[in-house]
């Protein structure tokens, strides 16, 4: 499958291309100068995105500085909101199925239990406002569309979590770490893998049920503090850098913007209908770090 993703640089894309790749198919990232999804043109959204000549497109480039959209919330719209709905528009004219990926901001965090993609939404900040209103954009512009909301992704590349873990324990003996939030850490790559899935099911059926609103995390759950002492305990075991975990909570640590206490995701959706249920977390947390260790293998 010839499968164009918009963005250059981004975790997923980058997963994407790698294990696109290794699958057999051609993955061409679509990005900045050639896409600008901060533009208002959406025949220029559609000239780029035509020119990979795709099958399926993974709309995966996204404003994503959390606490920066709190004072940039019309580029955050811009790109997230807009832009997203031009890269439907696009996909829908090309007539090739679409992959739009979004995430657990699109709720309130404050719910008991993990998120069914039925609940209702309630962002509390301009980054999730502003993937709310992609999602709507994307499925109201493009039916033969999936959108996936996943959560605390981490990878070999860009930055994120587990980089800044290992990073700051290099110089560091004890890191507060969060431990009231909790979620389910999410490997790109396996977002990736998921992906993949899900364009070929798309691809080969046109089931409505395959369309609309999925979750896709990591298997299991847990908070910052746990996930930051499987990175420490994964490092240890390849004698990489470690730090004891202080585990702290959301009032030691304020952000701009709003952090959601709840940001579990229920995967039962995507298993179900898509055969996809992710890699538990705590496997794809040791891979990543034993890649990140030994970047050349």
């Amino acid at each position: 499958m010839r499968i164009a993703v918009t963005g250059n640089v981004g975790q997923v894309v980058q997963s994407l291309v790698e294990r696109g790749m290794a699958a057999g198919h051609v993955v061409l990232p679509v990005g900045r100068p050639q896409l600008d999804l901060a533009g208002d043109d959406p025949e220029a959204v559609l000239r780029a995105l035509d020119l990979a000549q795709p099958e399926a497109i993974v709309s995966a480039a996204a404003y994503t500085a959390v606490d920066k959209a709190e004072s940039e919330p019309d580029l955050a719209h811009a790109i997230n909101a807009t832009g997203a709905g031009h890269v439907a528009l696009a996909a829908a004219r090309l007539g090739v199925p679409l992959v739009h990926l979004s995430t657990d901001y699109v709720f309130a965090g404050d719910g008991v239990r993990a998120y069914r993609e039925d609940d209702p939404t309630g962002p509390t900040g301009v980054y999730g406002a502003s993937k709310l209103a992609g999602e709507q954009a994307v499925l109201a512009a493009c039916p033969d569309s999936a959108v996936l909301r996943t959560a605390w992704v981490y990878s070999p590349f860009g930055a994120n979590f587990v980089k800044t873990m290992l990073r700051l324990a290099e110089s560091r003996e004890e890191l507060g770490v969060v431990a009231d939030q909790w979620g389910n850490p999410t490997s790109a790559l396996d977002i990736a893998d998921g992906v993949l899935t899900v364009l070929a099911n798309l691809a080969a059926s046109p089931a409505p049920e395959l369309r609309g609103v999925f979750h896709m995390t990591g298997n299991g759950e847990t908070n910052w503090a746990s996930f930051a002492e499987a990175i420490f305990t994964a490092s240890a075991e390849r004698g990489g850098p470690t730090a004891r975990v202080k585990p702290i909570t959301t009032a030691d640590y304020p952000t701009p913007a709003r952090r959601p206490a709840n940001s579990r995701l229920d995967g039962g959706k995507l298993a179900r209908i898509h055969g996809v249920r992710l890699p538990d977390w705590q496997i794809s947390t040791a891979q990543v770090v034993a890649r990140l260790l030994t970047p050349h293998s």
